[in-house]
């Protein structure tokens, strides 16, 4: 290997660059920051503001404290790569439209809906304009959008933008393409999300089978796709058939990722999770435990996804009659996502749904109510008042209601959520 310190300082940021995204790549977050730095100090000592690797740099670096939960040190990492790059190429280049949708994707980790919106659409416009409407970019740009939409709950807008995506990716690149097996398991996702389980089966194991034979059985994206067709017979209970694919999965995390990665994580709370559902609790216990751990180590104490890690810890321990540990868990689950995601955010309103339940079980009505509240206000605010989810909210504050003798009330709640249900 060449010593980068005998190059010149373009050799050397490309050496370093190329670094940091393999880095970036295997998960390996810290060491990636690390050298995504120098490669920015040393793109700041061409001492040219408008410089192309400065750019780069910006947005690599801003990507890696995208991944570590470290959303606002990343936001003016990548406003100042867009700013460069749209100086510099013009606001009709293909750069920048990759800013834009990174900038977008940030605001959608944060619940930032509405601000994410309009620069995936303006992303999707520049690369229409300048590469053609049936260009793969364009589908990516689309695809990311639909997402959001399927998290708003629009699940009309979600389908039209995914197969739209789906029709460009089969033209341009082929049917039998891993991005067409991505679109493909989406499409698959929205419809289980719907309950429509007879349509979602089939695209889940079409985007298996493009996978298997464009990337080969023991990719990470094969496993990726595992892991999704899994969930979808854990929902129908089928946990046998669910418990394979979810080990298959792992094993293939394990190997071609190492096994301390956050996919491996991911793998083991989905088995942890199996267990729990079939009231197997000492088998999942070390399993979330170990999750939890890999999860620190890789993220970090404060990133969202160790919240995740919590949060399934703590509902476990409530099962098992553990309930100061449980509550002590979940506390520490909210003020992560808080603190990280702001006051705002939907998954707050999941911690802040989960510690009003944990004060509910304990017959704490008082504590849980102001919880249950903030919840369906978070929830109604960021996702609108007609999202699934704002029913579920009615329903759990409507229950607790009825135990505290306060039918009357109770009442229009439960009607609010049936009329959800009615229009979804």
């Amino acid at each position: 290997m060449l010593n980068q310190e005998s190059q010149d300082p373009a050799s050397q940021w490309i050496l370093l660059n190329q670094e940091v995204i393999f880095l970036h790549e295997k998960g390996r977050y810290e060491k990636a920051a690390s050298l995504a730095h120098r490669a920015l100090g040393l793109a700041e000592q061409f001492n040219d503001p408008n410089h192309p690797y400065l750019a780069a740099s910006l947005n690599n670096l801003a990507g890696i404290l995208d991944a570590q939960g470290r959303y606002v040190q990343a936001e003016p990492l990548y406003q100042r790569a867009l700013e460069i790059r749209e100086r510099v190429r013009g606001p009709w280049h293909a750069d920048v439209a990759a800013s834009l949708n990174n900038l977008a994707e940030l605001y959608r980790a944060q619940g930032r809906y509405d601000e994410a919106e309009p620069l995936y659409r303006r992303s999707i416009q520049i690369l229409e304009d300048v590469a053609g409407p049936d260009h793969p970019d364009v589908a990516t740009c689309m695809n990311n959008l639909a997402g959001l939409y399927d998290t708003r709950g629009n699940y009309d807008k979600a389908e039209t933008l995914f197969r739209r995506a789906y029709q460009i990716r089969s033209k341009a690149l082929g049917k039998g393409h891993p991005d067409v097996a991505v679109t493909l398991n989406n499409i698959a996702a929205l419809y289980e999300s719907q309950g429509w389980y007879t349509e979602a089966k089939p695209l889940y194991r079409r985007a298996l089978s493009i996978l298997e034979k464009a990337l080969g059985r023991s990719h990470p994206d094969v496993a990726t796709c595992l892991n999704n067709l899994a969930g979808f017979y854990r929902v129908q209970g089928r946990y046998a058939k669910a418990e394979k694919l979810y080990r298959r999965s792992l094993d293939i995390r394990k190997k071609s990722l190492g096994a301390d990665h956050v996919h491996v994580a991911a793998s083991l709370t989905n088995i942890a999770g199996l267990y729990f559902a079939q009231g197997k609790h000492s088998r999942a216990e070390p399993l979330f435990k170990k999750s939890l751990a890999i999860l620190e180590d890789a993220l970090g104490p404060d990133h969202p996804g160790v919240a995740t890690g919590l949060n399934n810890l703590s509902g476990l321990y409530d099962a098992l009659g553990k309930h100061e540990t449980a509550l002590q868990l979940c506390r520490r689950a909210l003020a992560i996502r808080t603190r990280a995601l702001g006051r705002w955010h939907p998954h707050v309103a999941v911690s802040l749904n989960n510690l009003a339940g944990l004060y509910e079980s304990r017959r704490m009505p008082r504590q849980a109510e102001p919880l249950y509240r903030r919840s369906l206000e978070i929830h109604e605010s960021v996702l609108g008042p007609g999202h699934p989810d704002v029913a579920v909210c009615l329903d759990n504050l409507a229950d607790l209601l009825r135990k505290m003798d306060r039918g009357d009330e109770a009442r229009v709640m439960e009607q609010r959520a049936r009329k959800i249900r009615r229009e979804d």
